[in-house]
């Protein structure tokens, strides 16, 4: 079963890779010059009816035709290595707001309409603002399509859609490859767990990465979310990062581990996903093999998702 990372991990992963690539390149400008060179709605617990409770709850993504739902996004990355024996830091913010229209079924999967409302990304490194501008994606649209367990079967059509970050030039396909939590395919009570995993391949300029998860999910019962009935469930994440490439004339190598939570939330009547919280930190290494250095890097992350309108 693969399972995917939240967009606001997405939002993470595009703010740690600028970052990383950022500090690294402040590691080129400060070695001597033999070389220059990423809501808190209270919740009230709601008993299982008996026949659930017996038989256990079953999750499915429903988007009839006409369906539209409204996410926003936040997320804050905040990235610091160690450069000749002095910390550098990178802080960055992102804020995204889209979408999504239901269109049908396409076979047994859902087709899906995405429009990008609005989408936004703040990063400060050692070199100064170095934020990109995400203006050029508003109102920005394309087609996907999703089966009812959360694998998203197509999202090619997002390709194209690009922008130009501190890294090079980066597609939004990737985080919306990403959107949608996975599902078990059967019948759940409290307590039980299943495990999943997954991975993508980040690409930016020069540079290549990839970022791979294990999950342990657990279903821990039903809360009322803003009116709904609503399975919460607890992602336990262990992750690794690995890649290589040049940027700014200079070979790069990543790799590196990590560790994190996040708790989300799932319609049950409505078969939809309603809201998510992540925490994750990541120990980072990226030698930079001209130099003969390797820069220890720590990045923490946290972020939310939010259902803000069903029509």
């Amino acid at each position: 079963m693969i399972t995917k990372l939240t967009l606001v991990r997405r939002a993470a992963w595009t703010s740690c890779l600028a970052a990383a690539l950022l500090l690294a390149g402040c590691a080129a400008k400060t070695t001597p010059p033999v070389i220059t060179g990423a809501p808190a709605a209270s919740v009230a617990k709601a008993p299982a009816p008996p026949a659930a409770a017996s038989a256990g709850i079953v999750l499915e993504y429903k988007m009839p035709e006409g369906r539209a739902l409204s996410y926003q996004t936040s997320g804050e990355v905040v990235e610091s290595a160690e450069i000749m024996g002095q910390t550098r830091e990178s802080h960055s913010t992102s804020s995204d707001a889209f979408s999504l229209r239901g269109k049908g079924r396409k076979g047994q999967d859902l087709l899906l309409g995405v429009t990008i409302d609005d989408m936004s990304m703040v990063i400060t490194a050692p070199q100064g603002d170095v934020s990109p501008d995400l203006t050029s994606l508003r109102g920005k649209s394309f087609d996907m399509v999703l089966s009812p367990l959360g694998s998203e079967v197509d999202v090619s059509a997002a390709e194209a859609i690009t922008y130009e970050s501190p890294a090079g030039p980066r597609s939004i396909a990737t985080g919306f490859k990403l959107f949608f939590p996975d599902l078990p395919g059967k019948p759940l009570k409290a307590g039980d767990s299943w495990p999943s995993g997954g991975g993508t391949t980040e690409k930016a300029g020069g540079i290549e990465m990839r970022l791979e998860f294990q999950n342990v999910n657990t279903y821990e019962g039903l809360e009322t979310i803003d009116g709904r009935e609503c399975a919460r469930i607890r992602s336990e994440v262990t992750g690794s990062i690995s890649g290589s490439g040049n940027q700014q004339g200079m070979d790069m190598v990543f790799s590196g581990t990590g560790k994190g939570t996040d708790l989300w939330y799932f319609a049950l009547n409505e078969g939809i996903y309603v809201k998510s919280t992540s925490d994750m930190k990541m120990d980072i290494s990226i030698t930079l093999s001209a130099l003969g250095q390797t820069l220890p890097t720590t990045q923490t992350r946290k972020g939310e998702v939010k259902l803000v309108e069903v029509k």
